[in-house]
């Protein structure tokens, strides 16, 4: 009887899990799988997203896109260019700028306050901003004071617009990283902070020594959302330059939305769009794998 009571049970317990768990289940497979399966399909065509029927061109767009698209590969380099310097600036500023909030200053929540605000911002909303302040702020600025830095030509030049784009996204962002790099340095126990200026060691010892260490899982989280969120930048670029000067600035995310809403090229865009999906999801494993490793080292 008690063999019967438990299996009755287990199967009531089951039951009732599978209940709970299956709206969530369908959420899922319709807002993701089922379009991640019919993404997977329309790569495979030539479509202008209107036509009833895709025509079926196979591999065709993934040979075209790897082989003989050089905008895609122009967006390529510069996406990654852009990652690089934006995941080893924002998560160095990020630790430089905890380090000095957690301390106790009276000001330190303020401050704290002061950095995390533009993160609440959309980046649609901030691009449009500091392009108002590198187009008429900057030319302002340039007529009062006479600096020759507030006269270039910010959003009109290549390097400048890169630079623009780059040092836009780390204002916006950093107080996000900064917060995650002040909860692990509170997480730091203060016994071995003190044993270490007990044993003679200076501060930049005891930050490489034992701080830098036990900040490995914060670096880990900012690292992996750093590159993550700078693989797949636009919105930035789209309010800020608009992908100019002359199409310099444009990322993969922004390559993709162009070929397939304005020039209607939905089948070849999607093609694109995959292959960023792969790209991100390779990435995003190694780093976590090596990472994790070095968390388990520490």
């Amino acid at each position: 009887m008690l063999k019967k009571r438990g299996t009755r049970g287990d199967k009531g317990s089951k039951l009732e899990f599978g209940l709970f768990t299956l709206p969530v289940i369908l959420c899922i497979t319709i807002a993701f799988y089922i379009p991640f399966l019919m993404t997977i399909r329309y790569s495979l065509t030539k479509w202008n997203g209107i036509a009833k029927h895709p025509k079926f061109v196979g591999l065709d767009n993934f040979k075209q896109i790897l082989l003989g698209d050089a905008n895609f590969a122009h967006a390529a380099w510069f996406t990654v260019k852009y990652a690089i310097l934006y995941i080893v600036l924002v998560n160095v500023l990020a630790i430089l700028l905890a380090l000095v909030l957690d301390m106790k200053l009276k000001s330190s929540a303020w401050l704290r306050a002061a950095f995390f605000i533009p993160y609440i911002l959309s980046l649609v909303i901030v691009g449009f901003i500091w392009k108002f302040i590198f187009m008429q702020g900057f030319e302002s600025l340039g007529h009062s004071t006479g600096w020759g830095i507030f006269q270039l030509s910010w959003l009109g030049e290549e390097g400048l617009a890169f630079v623009s784009i780059l040092a836009v996204s780390i204002w916006q962002s950093i107080g996000f990283y900064m917060v995650i790099y002040i909860a692990g340095l509170q997480s730091v126990p203060d016994d071995l902070k003190e044993a270490a200026i007990v044993d003679g060691a200076g501060p930049i010892r005891r930050f490489f020594s034992i701080i830098l260490p036990l900040l490995a899982p914060s670096i880990t989280i900012s690292v992996f959302m750093a590159l993550t969120n700078s693989i797949k930048v636009f919105d930035v670029i789209l309010s800020l330059t608009g992908g100019g000067p002359g199409g310099t600035t444009y990322s993969i995310a922004y390559d993709i939305y162009r070929d397939t809403f304005q020039n209607n090229l939905y089948g070849y865009g999607t093609a694109k769009a995959l292959i960023l999906f792969v790209a991100v999801l390779i990435i995003t494993i190694i780093q976590l794998t090596i990472f994790k490793r070095r968390e388990v080292e520490a």
